[in-house]
């Protein structure tokens, strides 16, 4: 094989193990068994405290309710858009609400959570 096919070949192969962590990495939730989960496939939740696109929830609070931690320097994607804790920290919110787990869910597909306190409300049509 000579050198110019070997390159071509690493590339591809390079690109097929890469590409789809890439893609995957792009969204920070998706559906699956009609409910919005994060990348390790774990319940995200809403609260209705929190207003005007504002985290309510800090101290214990976020303890119990970790927010979906977004970086630094994420941008906006369609729905998705961080937003700055008071903590300083950046946190994703779709369609304006920010997003949290629920420590107590244990296992992808756990929503432990929901309806807890008639304040906290897994995102999706599990309904």
């Amino acid at each position: 094989m000579n050198h110019i096919a070997k390159s071509w070949k690493v590339l591809l192969v390079t690109a097929a193990l890469t590409l789809p962590s890439l893609a995957f990495a792009a969204e920070p939730a998706m559906m699956k068994g009609g409910m919005m989960v994060d990348q390790k496939g774990m319940t995200l939740y809403t609260f209705d405290k929190d207003k005007d696109g504002k985290s309510m929830c800090m101290g214990e609070c976020a303890k119990n309710w970790p927010p979906m931690m977004a970086p630094m320097d994420a941008k906006p994607m369609g729905e998705w858009k961080p937003i700055k804790r008071d903590d300083g920290t950046m946190q994703w919110t779709y369609d304006g609400k920010p997003m949290y787990t629920y420590k107590m869910d244990s296992k992808p597909g756990d929503m432990k959570g929901d309806g807890m306190m008639k304040m906290w409300h897994v995102i999706g049509e599990h309904k």
